[in-house]
Formats: C-alpha cells, structure tokens, sequence
C-alpha cells in the first residue's frame, strides 16, 4: 500500500483645458496604485478573478481619463495573465455507491479535501463532468442539456436506502451549449439529450461536495464518452473541451485507478492489493507525470501492459483519464494520492496547479 501526495503611466500627457493641472497627474497615480495591487493580489493571494478584474477595469478608466491612448505596460501584462489563467482538471477514483457511508475509509476523506479544494481555491462557475457510466456511440458523444436532472441508480445488490439517496444539483443549457460548440468545432459528432446523473458523478461528489458542508453550488453537465476503448479517440475528445477551462468551467473526469469487480470474491473482507492493483497503479501514475508532449503515447501503452485487463477488465473506468489528459494540454499531472485496495485502486490525480495547493 503506498501514499503519496505532490507600467509607468505617463506624467507628460497634456491636461484637459477645464481640469486642474494636477489632474493627469493624479490619475496617473490612481492607475499604477490599482495596477499594482492586481498584480500583488495575483501573485501573493488565492486566485479571485472578479478582485483582479475590478482593479483592472479601474486602471483602464483611470489611464483612459488621463488621455492615454494606449494600455500601459504594466495593464498589459495583468490582462495576459488573467487570459492565461485555466482552471484544472481532476480525475476521482469513485468506487461504489457504498463509499458515501464509509466515512472512516480514507477514500472518503481524500475526496472530502479534494472537493473543499475545489470550492475554497478553484471556485469554479460550472462543472463538466465525464463519467465511466456513460457511453455514447461509436463515434458520437452525448452531452446532458436537462436543466433538473434526477439520480440514476446504476447499482444493484445494495440496500434499499441506497436508491432513495439525493444528491442536489442542477445542469445548464448555456454551459451544455458550449460543450456542444466545442465538440463539433473539433469534427466528433455531438448530440444533446436529456438524462440524470449516473453514481460515478453523484456518489463521488455527494463525497467531495457534501450538500450540507461543503455545496458545490454550480451547474453540472455530464458528458458521455464514445462507446469504444480508444485511448487516443478519448484523449482527442478531452482536447476539444480543453478551451472550456479558460471560461473558469471546471473539468471532472470520474474513473477508477484499478477496477476489477471479477476479483472482488477473492479480496472481500480482505484489504490487501492484489499484484495487479499495486503494479498498474504505479504505471498509471508514471503515465499521468510523465512530460506532457510524451503523455498521450504513455496513457495509450497502458492498455496494452500484460496486467491491463487484470486491472480493468474492461477500459470504462480508465478512458476518463485519457479525457482529462487530453483537455490538460500542456499542465503536468500529478497524483494527489492513492489506495490500493483489494481489487481497486483509489489513486486520484490532478492536471495543473491551484493557488496555495499543499499535497492532501
């Protein structure tokens, strides 16, 4: 079992004829004073877009009132860092249902700090989220429009209470909208339709979002994936949502590090890995961390490991990783951490960095 966690404003500008000399002057100090407090609030603070957006908008008012007819350098500069800034992308190993009771299973609390990271430093507008459970066709990918979504319970054998659970949420046109644009300007033939949310997105978020503790608050729209085991159509179909990120739209991608259900008869009751879960952990991990322009081919030499189909008997739950490595671009995976547990792995990992992130 293994841990781990990982511009100067221009004082010569002429003065308005009906102004007081001092006026540029003094406007020109507004600026800078408001430029510089963006960029220290960028810099030294937790990222909080519509603080730095507010000073900016002042600076150009400020600038624009002096006269100047150009940004000054140092505005420039504020605006190509608020452009640049993405949001990350996580992947959650979800397991089952049951994970929401188990309360003292490190898996939950893991996913706990994952989602109050999520809601304290990341604070994203909406979520899209890809889950296992979801499969479009071949070559086409379903996107959920539904404005009120319902819970689908796709388990069976668990208690009766099991499929009374809530999970509040609700979707959004507009962002489904978008998602939609993205994937058709990308050539992949995307079909808006109307359905719940699956347990791979509700059970794990009712974990990391606990409604009475830590709300998630946004919209969530579930994305399917194709109804293949091609890591590089996955990883192509995560690079077409990859621009999303820069509209603060979070991207969730919900698998499991290792899934093997056959072998839960020879695990049950006993929490020791299995060689498979300890092996291919370790390899997905290396695969994730590995430098950005090689990771593409690193994921897809995973399915073709000789203890892949030990570790996932079938690509569902590993192909979300492909989707969120793919929407990454250039960001650095890391693992958060893992759990290698019977049959399964816990691993949960995270493409680019958050403001003030310590290892959980």
């Amino acid at each position: 079992m293994s841990s781990s966690g990982t511009t100067d404003p221009n004082p010569n500008q002429p003065s308005h004829p009906t102004q007081d000399s001092s006026t540029p002057n003094r406007r020109a100090l507004y600026s800078l004073f408001a430029l510089i407090f963006a960029i220290l609030i960028a810099v030294l603070a937790p990222v909080n877009l519509d603080r730095i957006r507010h000073f900016t908008r002042f600076a150009r008012s400020a600038t624009s009132g002096s006269g100047s007819s150009a940004p000054a350098p140092l505005e420039s500069r504020v605006r190509s860092n608020l452009s640049n800034m993405k949001t990350p992308i996580y992947f959650l190993s979800h397991g089952g249902p049951n994970v929401m009771y188990q309360t003292d299973h490190p898996a939950y609390k893991t996913l706990g700090s994952i989602g109050k990271e999520i809601t304290t430093k990341v604070k994203p507008d909406a979520v899209v989220v890809f889950s296992a459970h979801w499969q479009g066709g071949d070559e086409t990918i379903y996107v959920n429009t539904a404005e009120m979504t319902d819970l689908i319970y796709d388990f069976y054998g668990f208690p009766d209470h099991y499929y009374k659970e809530k999970y509040p949420n609700v979707g959004s046109r507009k962002v489904a909208d978008k998602v939609l644009a993205a994937l058709t300007g990308a050539g992949i033939e995307a079909k808006g339709v109307k359905r719940g949310l699956d347990h791979g997105v509700w059970a794990s978020f009712k974990c990391a979002f606990n409604p009475e503790t830590n709300p998630l608050n946004v919209p969530i729209v579930q994305v399917s994936l194709f109804n293949t085991e091609d890591p590089n159509q996955h990883y192509r179909l995560g690079q077409a949502v990859s621009h999303l990120r820069e509209q603060n739209i979070l991207i969730i991608v919900s698998g499991m590090a290792v899934h093997n259900l056959r072998d839960l008869r020879f695990t049950f009751g006993d929490s020791r890995p299995m060689p498979y879960a300890i092996s291919f952990d370790e390899a997905l991990k290396e695969a994730v961390v590995t430098d950005p322009e090689s990771r593409q081919e690193a994921l897809a030499k995973l399915l073709l490991r000789p203890d892949a189909r030990q570790a996932h008997p079938t690509f569902d739950h590993l192909l979300p990783i492909h989707v969120g490595a793919g929407a990454a671009g250039e960001d650095l995976g890391r693992r958060l951490w893992t759990y290698p547990e019977g049959s399964m792995s816990w691993a949960q990992f995270r493409f680019g960095e958050v403001e003030n992130s310590s290892s959980l």
